[in-house]
């Protein structure tokens, strides 16, 4: 079983920033995809975005130029660098990772087969 531990939520008004840290264990994998993905009470989860094992990253529309994924030189933590934020990017934020390459766009939540328990993540206006 593959623990992801999320850590770096907390509470900022519009405008400021966070990062988000998830701890995977050691692995031996060439072919991987990480991501983070978020859901706001009574909405669907939503991707936002993912890392490939070759260092691609993909974003949803929404994030773009104002999150940043990333990677340590291991593959073990998954970062996501949050600025600008907005009260709608409030939400509990969860890393996800699966063993296989990332698709040319976010795939469905369902794809992941491992999943961190999460961060609250809230934005004040």
């Amino acid at each position: 079983q593959v623990h992801l531990v999320e850590s770096g939520g907390g509470s900022v008004q519009a405008g400021g920033s966070l990062r988000l840290s998830c701890a995977a264990p050691r692995h031996t994998y060439s072919n991987y995809c990480m991501g983070w993905f978020r859901q706001a009470p009574g909405k669907e989860r939503e991707g936002v975005a993912t890392i490939d094992s070759d260092g691609t990253t993909t974003y949803a529309e929404v994030v773009k130029g104002r999150f940043t994924i990333s990677q340590d030189t291991t593959g073990n933590t998954l970062y996501l660098q949050m600025a600008s934020l907005k009260p709608e990017d409030t939400a509990m934020y969860c890393c996800a990772a699966r063993v296989a390459r990332c698709g040319m766009f976010i795939d469905n939540w369902i794809w992941y087969n491992y999943w961190g328990q999460g961060t609250q993540v809230t934005v004040s206006s």
